[in-house]
């Protein structure tokens, strides 16, 4: 069994180096080579949990060190802890769901590190950075409608205008939220895809229509949404965080709307093109649709909406 845990190790870390040499140096494929870069520690860990995995994770540092530069760490870090994670939570058995939450967690702290490496390391702080390139791109577009006599602008409007614009900067914490999200459902589809292929099983992630965050969600929701009653330092850090767990429960709440719609449609027998129109049209209206479908899913959580059409179905 020891020797076949090694074996398995060995073979996956070098995938794993073959990949990481492929995301940092072949650039075309980087893209696809990026999202499943943490799926050999996923299947590590979810064969034989997290304690040999971490082993694993110290050697693919090592050997990421040695076959690259401390430049790819970040990128190291990163996927093998959302990897760890999920793979961890397949172990265990939890849901695909759960699985996700965990993976999400790993990637989170993951992009953390790899914020502050930057930061520590070449002094580059992602805020700024960002709140720069804001400001060039809003002075570049003021210049060409200028130039071209599309619109004019007064200064008030203008420096309106800049402060919205410099608060999507303040988002950061979302925005990785929202990546550590993503990567973590690609990756871990990904390994379902690659697991089921090797040893036959039939992993995957349930219908959408059956997502159901918890109550709790509201409550974080809400009691933020109280906060932010209160005369806040718009610079201060209380404003910042309450101003991010709002957008980021409210994105969620959201999902949760869409799952629901999804879940009539279902037990209403209803065509599949309801809810994926729901879907587009709520990208195209975002200012009204997105706040109806969120309304729905903080109905659906707090009221259990779902639980009671079906026992009025089976009634």
């Amino acid at each position: 069994m020891n020797s076949k845990k090694l074996t398995d190790g060995a073979m996956l870390t070098a995938l794993y180096i073959v990949l990481l040499l492929i995301t940092l140096f072949v650039p075309i494929i980087s893209v696809v080579a990026m999202f499943v870069l943490p799926v050999p520690v996923i299947i590590y860990a979810s064969r034989y949990n997290w304690k040999p995995t971490a082993v694993m994770v110290g050697a693919i540092l090592i050997l990421s060190f040695l076959f690259t530069t401390f430049l790819s760490l970040p990128i190291t870090v990163m996927t093998c802890l959302g990897g760890l994670m999920i793979g961890s939570a397949m172990h265990q058995q939890s849901t695909a769901y759960e699985t996700w939450a965990r993976g999400t967690i790993g990637f989170i702290v993951g992009l953390l590190f790899a914020f502050l490496f930057s930061q520590i390391i070449f002094d580059v702080n992602w805020i700024d950075e960002l709140n720069a390139m804001l400001a060039e791109s809003m002075q570049m577009s003021r210049d060409f409608m200028t130039q071209f006599g599309l619109a004019e602008v007064t200064q008030e409007e203008w420096d309106t205008l800049k402060k919205q614009v410099s608060m999507i900067a303040n988002l950061l914490p979302v925005g990785l939220a929202i990546i550590a999200i993503i990567f973590a459902f690609i990756s871990q589809w990904a390994a379902y895809k690659v697991i089921n292929r090797l040893y036959q099983q039939r992993l995957g992630f349930p219908p959408f229509r059956t997502l159901r965050f918890p109550v709790a969600l509201i409550w974080i929701y809400f009691l933020s949404l109280i906060v932010t009653f209160f005369d806040l330092d718009p610079s201060g850090t209380l404003y910042l965080a309450v101003n991010n767990i709002m957008w980021l429960t409210g994105i969620l709440m959201t999902l949760q709307g869409f799952s629901f719609i999804f879940f009539y449609a279902h037990e209403k027998n209803i065509s599949k093109a309801l809810p994926i129109s729901s879907v587009v049209l709520s990208l195209f209206f975002p200012f009204f649709l997105l706040y109806l479908v969120r309304l729905l899913g903080i109905i659906d959580i707090g009221f259990g909406l779902r639980d009671r059409i079906g026992e009025k179905d089976n009634k």
